[in-house]
């Protein structure tokens, strides 16, 4: 069966398969959060992103054995499993510089705008964005055989950026660094995983941009 990215709290994880890396996405908790498990095929090394919730579900994703763990952001939704993860693992952790005091697990490496994190033979390009949080990170992977794959945390959505609750300077801020960062800077085939229900492409979303700056959410 070919990869979706549609899945449900309690329900079966998605697998994608690419030429050098294997992405498995689930959903856990009961704000049908995504983790996303990121394992190098050259090595078997393994980085996760967002110990969201539902530690032993995603104890038992993992296997055993998880080099690294990233939080997209600060908020609690995106971290409840990680003190389990990080004590059944010793994972290093990685968290945007910004947000990191927001965590209350140690935080082994802050990350900031253009920060490299490698796992096994795998490069991700970290992106700061500010508005749905200080410290949101977004995590590009360049996939030499294909498209740019992007995990975007709560930044970006199908149908818009994420939540920032009327503030206007808030939003301004986090949709111009979508933009800029995202948007005026990779194709229309990338895709994109959000920390929340379906993916997308860049292509698919770019052209409600307006529309999105226009509503002003």
């Amino acid at each position: 069966m070919s990869y979706t990215g549609a899945v449900t709290a309690g329900g079966p994880a998605s697998v994608r398969e690419l030429e050098e890396l294997t992405i498995t996405k689930l959903s856990v908790g009961p704000m049908d959060n995504n983790a996303y498990l990121l394992r190098c095929k050259a090595t078997g090394a393994q980085l996760l992103i967002d110990a969201a919730n539902d530690a032993s579900s995603l104890i038992d994703l993992v296997g055993g054995s998880l080099d690294a763990i990233v939080t997209t952001h600060q908020h609690g939704d995106h971290w409840q499993a990680l003190p389990d993860l990080v004590s059944s693992t010793g994972a290093r952790t990685y968290v945007g510089r910004l947000d990191a005091p927001g965590i209350p697990v140690h935080t082994d490496v802050l990350v900031d705008d253009g920060d490299e994190i490698h796992f096994g033979q795998i490069t991700l390009h970290a992106s700061h964005l500010v508005g749905h949080t200080p410290g949101s990170i977004v995590l590009r992977y360049d996939d030499p055989h294909g498209h740019p794959h992007l995990f975007t945390g709560d930044c970006l959505f199908p149908g818009g950026v994420g939540g920032t609750w009327g503030d206007a300077d808030a939003f301004a801020s986090l949709l111009d660094g979508v933009v800029t960062k995202l948007f005026d800077r990779l194709p229309d085939d990338t895709w994109f995983y959000p920390g929340h229900g379906n993916d997308s492409t860049l292509g698919a979303e770019r052209a409600s941009i307006p529309e999105w700056r226009a509503r002003g959410w």
